[in-house]
């Protein structure tokens, strides 16, 4: 058997090709990423987004119980601190046209899991069924001594 390399290398680029060009108007292909840094002043010295959209999601970036315009966190612990994150995810999604009710994912970080009974109960003053859904791990070294952090993404379809 005989195999014309010429011909197979071709049909070869073109089954690449064709697909990759055809990818290129695929609504499921992201045109690309908005990047909003934060207006807080305190904030926006630091090297991250406070939220990215892509497509229709927002990812909001990891929110700790600080207060705004300072680098310190709430006073009175976790209750307090879930508080002030879960505030201040829900400014970020206000001020990119999203609500707590657009909040698909939640991921939470717990500097002690015995915390969490404390935490849940915060969480559910502000998000109502249907819950998005969540993970839950415990970690040490949170940012300013942080007893919880709390990262989410919203469905945020079109711009409103």
């Amino acid at each position: 058997m005989t195999i014309n390399r010429p011909l197979s290398l071709a049909a070869l680029l073109m089954s690449l090709l064709v697909p990759m060009l055809a990818g290129a108007t695929s609504p499921r292909v992201a045109a690309h990423a908005e990047f909003y840094p934060s207006p807080d002043p305190v904030l926006k010295t630091l090297p991250f987004s406070e939220a990215v959209r892509a497509g229709d999601l927002l990812f909001v970036s990891g929110e700790i119980g600080s207060q705004p315009g300072k680098m310190g966190l709430a006073p009175g612990g976790i209750t307090a601190e879930a508080r002030q994150a879960i505030e201040n995810v829900r400014g970020i999604l206000q001020r990119h046209g999203a609500t707590l009710s657009d909040v698909v994912a939640c991921t939470v970080f717990l500097a002690d899991m015995k915390e969490w009974p404390a935490f849940n109960n915060v969480y559910k003053e502000y998000f109502k069924p249907p819950f998005p859904a969540r993970s839950a791990t415990g970690a040490t070294g949170l940012a300013l001594g942080a007893r919880v952090e709390l990262q989410c993404t919203a469905y945020v379809p079109g711009t409103r």
